[in-house]
């Protein structure tokens, strides 16, 4: 006997594409290299156009089913499509092709999002709590605790111009988790504040769960998706790679990431040993004159032998006196 999954589906998504039509982009060439300054030079002459349709292929062929008390993280790197693929989900974007149901209304929390500058707080926060479907009576019920909540109680009567960018996603926040929506949409809204504001928004996010909300939460932080999600999605250049448990798809995931530079690594060259001087030819050795041999007695004049010493000087010997005078006596 088959088994039935008796969970109620929240959300379907059926073979869902998103193309961008980007117009103008069509390459006119490059400003400085040889090929392009021609048509650059027509371009500001006037003779150039600036034409042609260029499409972006951002979500390619995503199928999934989402259920009640779900809470579904969305993890991938940048430019894989997926806050592009949360835009379609809460139907700020109409799939190219698929389809998507939705069982309730979708309710978009996003950083980036931009408020209404010009008015103060209060008067976002009645704005924001009427379009989830409050009443005005319910919003001011709740005023006290979104303001404690987003921690803007001395600036609440402030223009939101005047907010940093934590203070106004930080209302935001408390904003769209004031009512609980069916299926609750964050990009990357829980990245935002201190870690105080950080764990009270997991305690907000695990109190819409357990009312049987289904969550989405696009993330570049594997640590927030582990704690707070069960199941995740793993995209990667616009199509769904890993549908899981959130463990097991985070773990693919960094290992996929890990692979990453390694791969690039190993396709730029090798560093090069530092290059060694050429070697220099060497000059055949000049014929050197016989180096003279240390005193060779054969090849070294002989050395002068002593001169004779001068005989002694003869010494005046006087002959006994008989008158007569010997050679040595003679005069000089």
């Amino acid at each position: 006997m088959a088994v039935t999954d008796e969970r109620k589906p929240s959300l379907i998504s059926s073979h869902v594409d998103v193309i961008y039509r980007v117009y103008g982009a069509k390459k006119m060439g490059t400003v400085s290299g040889a090929p392009g300054n021609a048509s650059l030079k027509r371009l500001l002459k006037g003779r150039g156009s600036i034409g042609g349709v260029r499409e972006v292929h951002a979500v390619k062929d995503v199928s999934f089913v989402a259920y009640h008390g779900e809470s579904i993280g969305i993890v991938g790197r940048n430019g894989s499509g997926k806050s592009t693929l949360l835009r379609a989900l809460a139907g700020l974007i109409p799939p190219t092709n698929g389809e998507i149901y939705t069982a309730g209304t979708p309710a978009l929390l996003g950083v980036n999002a931009v408020l209404m500058r010009e008015l103060s707080g209060e008067r976002n926060v009645m704005i924001g709590g009427q379009a989830l479907g409050l009443t005005a009576k319910q919003v001011r019920e709740k005023m006290d605790d979104i303001v404690s909540f987003a921690g803007v109680e001395d600036y609440i009567d402030l223009p939101m111009k005047a907010y940093s960018s934590g203070m106004a996603a930080r209302l935001r926040f408390a904003i769209s988790t004031a009512a609980v929506p069916d299926i609750l949409m964050i990009d990357e809204a829980l990245a935002t504040g201190d870690a105080e504001f950080q764990a009270r928004s997991r305690e907000r996010v695990a109190e819409i769960r357990e009312a049987a909300g289904t969550v989405f939460l696009v993330s570049h932080s594997d640590s927030t998706v582990r704690a707070m999600c069960d199941r995740a999605l793993w995209l990667d250049k616009g199509r769904l790679v890993m549908d899981g448990p959130a463990g097991e798809v985070c773990d693919a995931y960094q290992a996929a990431r890990s692979k990453g530079p390694k791969k690039a690594a190993a396709k730029k060259p090798a560093a090069k040993a530092p290059k060694a001087p050429a070697p220099v030819a060497e000059k055949p050795p000049a014929a050197k004159a016989p180096a003279a041999a240390p005193s060779a007695p054969a090849e070294q004049p002989a050395a002068a032998a002593p001169a004779p010493a001068d005989p002694p000087a003869p010494r005046e010997t006087r002959a006994p006196d008989t008158g007569t005078t010997t050679a040595e006596d003679a005069p000089r």
